[in-house]
């Protein structure tokens, strides 16, 4: 056997795109709870997010590089961006029509309902400022222990 073969390998980044897809179809699988359902969906839309902030990004590096090594499965660095932008959009699409068409639908009919802040009133609106400053802000701000260790890098 010829391990070299590239018909051996499957594309990493493929293979990352494809266990998403697996995910987004516990989203769309009506045998699960609602909520659970939302939350899939939920990570997949994270997953993906990584996924171009990482893997996509150091392709792309690569290509600006001017690195054009073949990848164990046969692919260039151009070709493979060329590969997951088009399954990337369809699993983008795939999700958009899982949350409208589905899940919203489904939320909804269970009397749960996604609002915006336009269509908050003003005691709501105060609400959802005094939560946030007392239960979520000191959670997620970065505090100084040291000033000789700098605060971390939050990216997200």
């Amino acid at each position: 056997m010829n391990l070299k073969n590239p018909k051996l390998y499957t594309n990493r980044e493929l293979s990352w795109l494809y266990f998403n897809q697996r995910v987004l179809q516990e989203a769309r699988d009506p045998q699960n709870p609602l909520l659970e359902r939302v939350k899939f969906l939920g990570i997949v839309a994270n997953n993906l997010d990584e996924f171009f902030e990482i893997r996509v990004s150091g392709l792309l590096q690569q290509v600006e590089a001017g690195l054009s090594d073949y990848g164990p499965d046969g692919f260039l660095p151009e070709e493979q961006l060329q590969i997951l932008s088009k399954t990337a959009h369809q699993m983008v699409d795939e999700q958009y029509a899982c949350w409208n068409e589905e899940l919203r639908p489904a939320l909804r009919q269970a009397d749960v309902h996604i609002r915006t802040l336009d269509h908050l009133n003003r005691q709501e609106k105060i609400f959802i400022e005094d939560y946030c400053s007392r239960e979520l802000h000191p959670v997620i701000t970065p505090l100084t222990v040291n000033p000789a260790h700098p605060l971390p890098r939050v990216i997200n």
